[in-house]
């Protein structure tokens, strides 16, 4: 059994390439099979190094490896001589048409209410034709001849499914300037390094039947590959996600302090009655299954995401999170804030409150009770029950309860009007910082 996982690194790394890519490696390493990473560059004006790179950083941030990698770029040759044999046996032909008499030929088919399918006319081109063509400049474009079968697979997610051939377009499988494109490297990858299951997105279900017509023109046997083919996510409010792929990306993600365990675990889950739970993909393969995954779209709902992110934070220990907390904090601070992160960078301003300079906002009419938790701020040392020894002298004193004398004190302590609770955060912040936020907020 083997898979592959084949981005275009002309952009960075998408959710909706992340689930897929994270669904082949779950069913592969499930049973056993082989991951093969497959860098589809061919188009060497969009793909980018840099591009290249950041997937294989981003894809192992999340907890991915692959037991095979190749680029491309590298096999131009395979290409070539796979594209000569499909030459010699008649199924690729060249043809010279250019763009606008393509375009004349579908408004005309349209006109006469037929579909705007290749007409097939760069077949009728004699020989002669043909060496004119070459000797007057031109260079022929190669259309592959498709044999007019209904293509049918039983999709392992989507179920029966078949494309009709004769309802298609010779597709264009080598470029003018004699570059291969994706419909045909992908085919010949395919059987060159043994792919067995295919999954990926349902877009390219048409693309599928086409390339079961390449397959077998190229010798192989339409019958050894297995398909899944995942319904494409929407947003949250059902719309095209990939107008929304510049802040889903893995890496502005990943900036924004998701954590990889959750964003694993929330793709793994999706399209799924499974509830999501967080886990790097190691710890997801016992209850994986492909058959489990909706016929429908799934919904990528960013809220439900951050949900999953603050479930994983809030468990996790100081040892695995040390690492990327300011440098001073310790498991007395973190476990003073991770019930209240969304995300992990989020503890960076916590940590501010704790041991840097805030400036407390405003507060009118608050003056003389901010005053007047000054005169009672309590000695030090201070611990968990200092807190509520301050609070209730103040009840006391000022006869204020609830929100009236809780939320001036977390406004001028700490700026905020919600956060950590206040018993464990207080001695964190000490008597120093404490006294002099509610004289900055007392004159304020």
């Amino acid at each position: 059994m083997k898979l592959r996982f084949a981005p275009s690194p002309t952009g960075l790394l998408h959710v909706g390439n992340a689930r897929a890519a994270l669904v082949n490696w779950l069913f592969a390493r499930q049973r056993g099979g082989t991951v093969l990473l497959r860098l589809d560059d061919t188009d060497l004006e969009r793909s980018k190094a840099e591009y290249a790179d950041a997937l294989q950083e981003d894809l192992r941030w999340l907890g991915l490896d692959w037991d095979e990698s190749f680029r491309q770029s590298d096999r131009l040759p395979l290409y070539a001589a796979a594209a000569e044999r499909l030459k010699a046996s008649g199924h690729l032909y060249p043809c010279f048409e250019s763009e606008e008499e393509l375009r004349y030929k579908r408004e005309l088919r349209l006109k006469q209410g037929r579909p705007p399918l290749y007409d097939r006319g760069a077949l009728k081109m004699t020989p002669e034709q043909y060496e004119r063509a070459l000797a007057n400049g031109k260079s022929p474009y190669w259309r592959f001849k498709l044999s007019g079968l209904n293509r049918e697979w039983q999709d392992d997610v989507l179920g029966r499914r078949a494309v009709k051939l004769s309802s298609l377009s010779d597709p264009v499988l080598i470029r003018a300037d004699g570059s291969p494109l994706y419909t045909f490297t992908s085919v010949v990858d395919d059987l060159d390094s043994k792919v067995t299951h295919i999954v990926r997105g349902e877009d390219h279900v048409t693309n599928t039947g086409v390339q079961l017509d390449i397959w077998e023109a190229l010798g192989g046997r339409p019958s050894a590959l297995s398909f899944a083919h995942l319904p494409l996510l929407t947003d949250a409010d059902g719309g095209p996600l990939s107008k929304r792929l510049g802040s889903l990306s893995l890496r502005q993600l990943r900036r924004d302090g998701v954590e990889p365990a959750a964003l694993a675990g929330y793709l793994a889950a999706l399209g799924t009655s499974t509830d999501p739970a967080p886990g790097m993909p190691a710890e997801l393969v016992p209850g994986f299954a492909l058959t489990a995954i909706s016929r429908s779209a799934a919904r990528f709902d960013v809220q439900q995401l951050l949900a999953l992110n603050r479930k994983h934070l809030h468990g996790l220990p100081f040892a695995s999170v040390q690492a990327h907390l300011p440098v001073g904090a310790d498991e007395e601070f973190w476990l003073a804030v991770r019930g209240n992160l969304d995300l992990l960078g989020e503890a960076k301003a916590w940590f501010e409150v704790v041991r840097g300079t805030i400036v407390p906002p405003a507060q009118p009419g608050e003056g003389e009770f901010l005053r007047a938790a000054l005169a009672a701020l309590p000695p030090e040392p201070w611990d968990a029950a200092t807190w509520g020894v301050w609070t209730d002298a103040l009840k006391a004193s000022t006869g204020r309860k609830g929100k009236a004398l809780f939320l001036p004190l977390r406004l001028a302590l700490t700026g905020e009007d919600h956060g950590p609770d206040l018993k464990v955060l207080l001695p964190l912040i000490g008597r120093e910082r404490a006294a002099l936020r509610l004289k900055l907020g007392a004159e304020g």
